[in-house]
């Protein structure tokens, strides 16, 4: 036995330290560069947010903060006064964008549980119930991907400017709020995997309809919709073109808007960067937490439904 084992040894110590191959050397480059690419704007970002105003022009090709300063970050919080953001070289106007954030919260949260929830009813009428018209319909709802949104814009202002919602948070969030064709077509693919006898097994102990959707079919499609709320709150999140017609306001006004009017109250002098760059990041943080959280678990959900 020691005499085979010594004879291993040799061929062990071959495989672990052989070389690697260069394929796989330059893959890695590959993806090195990748990531430094796609880091480096946040990079950039964070460097510029860092910086003073007034120091910033004079070596804008540094790669440190120049002149390091919490400034931009005190302006874009409302923190600083007026007369300390103006001798920053920054905007005296105010901005509220933690009022802003609070509203980019409610809009996103409601929109994100509401429309997946009723988009998951939709999905489970068009994948289990037998209903004359189901294949017809559920195509008209697929036919609504190939409409451009911009089109949709003055017909839903219209309608919402008529409800009297203009410059409400009901009315920034009720185009959305219910259900979209993706939605319905993402949850459907998921709930044709499961199989149907585990509900006919439920239905045989005497659970109704709804018990059979909340505690039976919900869990085991839970993946899938979690990553479908996080597609959707990453949505919501990010519109500006359509908070930009209905809201007038700051009691509407969410973060996207926020950070257009922050650039718009610029000095003349040139925008303020530094408070921009970390209104910036403020904005981009909670979608960057998500992605770090659930990057992973999106993905192999959307490769489980079979969507390229």
């Amino acid at each position: 036995m020691t005499a085979i084992a010594n004879t291993h040894k040799p061929a062990l110590r071959g495989r672990r330290f052989r070389r690697p191959r260069l394929g796989k050397v330059l893959g890695w480059i590959t993806v090195a560069v990748l990531i430094v690419i796609t880091v480096f704007p946040f990079y950039w970002m964070l460097r510029t947010a860092l910086s003073s105003q007034n120091a910033l022009y004079t070596d804008s090709s540094s790669l440190l903060p120049v002149d390091f300063s919490w400034g931009g970050f005190r302006r874009a919080l409302g923190l600083a006064t007026q007369e300390e953001a103006l001798a920053d070289g920054g905007t005296g106007a105010s901005v509220e964008l933690l009022s802003s954030l609070r509203n980019s919260v409610i809009v996103a949260t409601c929109v994100a549980v509401v429309q997946v929830l009723c988009s998951l009813m939709a999905a489970y009428a068009f994948a289990r119930l037998k209903w004359r018209g189901r294949d017809v319909v559920f195509t008209i709802f697929l036919a609504g991907l190939m409409v451009p949104g911009i089109f949709t814009l003055i017909p839903n202002f219209l309608l919402i400017k008529d409800m009297g919602l203009l410059d409400t948070l009901p009315g920034v969030m009720l185009p959305t709020l219910l259900m979209t064709p993706f939605a319905i077509f993402f949850l459907r693919q998921s709930l044709l995997g499961i199989n149907e006898e585990i509900e006919e097994a439920a239905r045989l102990d005497g659970a109704g309809p709804f018990r059979i959707f909340f505690h039976v079919v919900m869990p085991m499609v839970s993946s899938t919709v979690m990553t479908l709320v996080i597609l959707t709150y990453i949505a919501a999140w990010n519109d500006y073109m359509w908070p930009l017609l209905v809201s007038s306001t700051s009691n509407s006004r969410v973060l996207t808007l926020a950070l257009g009017t922050f650039y718009a109250s610029s000095p003349t002098t040139g925008p303020d960067w530094p408070g921009l760059m970390a209104a910036t990041l403020i904005a981009a943080a909670p979608m960057l937490l998500l992605f770090v959280v659930f990057g992973r678990r999106i993905v192999d959900s959307i490769g489980s439904t079979g969507i390229k």
